[in-house]
């Protein structure tokens, strides 16, 4: 399967959900960014091992994980984020032995297999279908036709935490408020906003 790498662009709270953060995974040739919603811990986990030179006082659990996997002649391959269903992403975890050369592969949630990665400096790769369903091209083109929207339309956005909220809008206005979501670094608003582009344009199809 051709696989797609990405790179970790960076990690900003939650705007939607309380004490949650969006990690932002990028596909470089494209530009299409991967925005996965993960937990507080995973996220300050992750955070601690993309910085090389910050140790914790006690080892977190990924970290002693890692210890565990090479003392048993193990490396971490690549992480694959091979599918994404009801909004959750599913990742597997590609070990190979050291002596044998030999492949384990273990299922893992993507915020754990993330923060594996990191300790490894293993490749994240998805597929194009994972891509085409969540991913987000940030680089917005802006349309030629005037926008026609009123500013008290969107004072009813406050809301996104309710799905049905959206469907108050139309897709010009979508377009609009994935932009803003987009620009705040709100990627999980953002995520949601494109999921109810694409269903109109399912149905227009």
């Amino acid at each position: 399967m051709d696989y797609k790498r990405l790179i970790i662009r960076g990690i900003s709270y939650s705007q939607t959900q309380s004490g949650a953060y969006a990690l932002l995974l990028e596909h470089e040739e494209t530009g299409v960014k991967l925005p996965v919603v993960i937990g507080n811990f995973e996220a300050q986990s992750i955070s601690l091992g993309l910085e090389k030179d910050i140790q914790p006082p006690r080892p977190l659990t990924h970290d002693l994980f890692a210890k565990f996997v090479t003392s048993t002649q193990y490396k971490l391959s690549s992480v694959i984020i091979y599918q994404i269903l009801d909004g959750v992403f599913f990742s597997n975890l590609v070990f190979t032995n050291n002596i044998t050369d030999e492949d384990l592969i273990l299922d893992a949630r993507t915020s754990d297999a993330v923060a594996m990665a990191v300790r490894f400096d293993a490749p994240i790769y998805t597929t194009e279908q994972v891509l085409n369903e969540a991913g987000i091209l940030l680089e917005i083109e802006e349309k030629e036709e005037e926008q026609n929207y009123t500013e008290e339309s969107f004072d009813e956005k406050a809301d996104f935490t309710d799905k049905n909220t959206f469907s108050k809008f139309s897709t010009q206005e979508l377009n609009q408020l994935l932009e803003d979501a987009v620009r705040d670094e709100d990627f999980d608003t953002a995520m949601r906003i494109q999921e109810e582009i694409k269903k109109r344009n399912r149905k227009i199809e």
